[in-house]
């Protein structure tokens, strides 16, 4: 069965009335609902169906059954007065069967006192239960109503798709523009995955220089010395060359010297990696 046909059979459903819903509880023989008419069930079978609805055809039944009630009672009082007044000989009523009538009558009070009671509990469970169906059928007709828009939005998505494929540009020589929609979702979850990579390497780079910019102060620091002593030793051995060139015997011990301390220069360098 396709959608539209169970749209169709959904549809043709007819609308609940009070008495559509209580035939079947009154006349539970009969196996077809005889269609039974009055102002307020026409009335509600007219129009959609809803709890409001089905409240006051309620209503207007109870007020009904009240009415005729009363003229029921109201017929057999006069029936029963005029039999006795007619009667021949009439008929008397003594005070024991008034007290064997009343006794009588508090036992059916009784039970018709419990049997309401037990009547209201069956009432409060079919209002519990009629509001939960209604809620489930309002939210029918809804899934249904959206249910028919939908075929429409689908011809409509469809021409759309048609008409951005029939303007689409000629597709790119990189293959990763003509992917999929699934591979292209992979793709850029990579990408975007690399991306987060590469900005937690530079925050970690961006932390650790401070560190590094005081390992550098420091190793600035223990330089300098060196340089002062490098510069000295350099003035020394021009001097000693000066004194050499001159003829003096110490230029060559201040070479040795100049030359020691350049190798330890050296050694320094290497060890600290400046």
């Amino acid at each position: 069965m396709d959608v539209e046909a169970a749209l169709t059979e959904l549809h043709s459903i007819n609308q609940l009335t009070i008495l559509d819903l209580s035939y079947p509880i009154l006349n539970p023989s009969s196996s077809s609902a005889a269609k039974r008419a009055s102002g307020a069930s026409d009335a509600s079978s007219q129009a959609i169906t809803t709890p409001a609805l089905l409240v006051a055809d309620l209503a207007h039944y109870r007020d009904l059954f009240s009415k005729l009630r009363f003229s029921y009672v109201e017929q057999v009082t006069k029936e029963r007065l005029l039999r006795a007044i007619t009667s021949d000989p009439p008929e008397f009523v003594d005070s024991s069967a008034n007290a064997e009538l009343g006794e009588k009558l508090k036992v059916d009070k009784a039970a018709l006192k419990e049997k309401k009671e037990e009547l209201q509990i069956l009432i409060g469970e079919l209002e519990a239960q009629g509001r939960s169906l209604a809620g489930r059928y309002d939210n029918i007709q809804l899934q249904s109503a959206q249910l028919e828009a939908l075929p429409a939005e689908i011809a409509h998505l469809q021409e759309t798709i048609s008409t951005l494929q029939a303007q689409q540009e000629p597709a790119s020589s990189n293959p990763a523009l003509a992917l999929p929609l699934q591979p292209t979702l992979d793709l850029l979850a990579d990408r975007e995955q690399q991306l987060f990579d590469m900005d937690h390497q530079i925050a970690l780079l961006r932390a650790a220089i401070p560190t590094k910019r005081n390992e550098v102060e420091s190793l600035k620091d223990e330089l300098a010395p060196l340089q002062m002593r490098k510069m000295r030793a350099v003035q020394e051995a021009q001097e000693a060359r000066r004194r050499r060139q001159d003829g003096g015997g110490i230029g060559d011990e201040l070479e040795e010297r100049g030359r020691w301390l350049r190798g330890v220069e050296k050694g320094l360098r290497t060890m600290l990696e400046v």
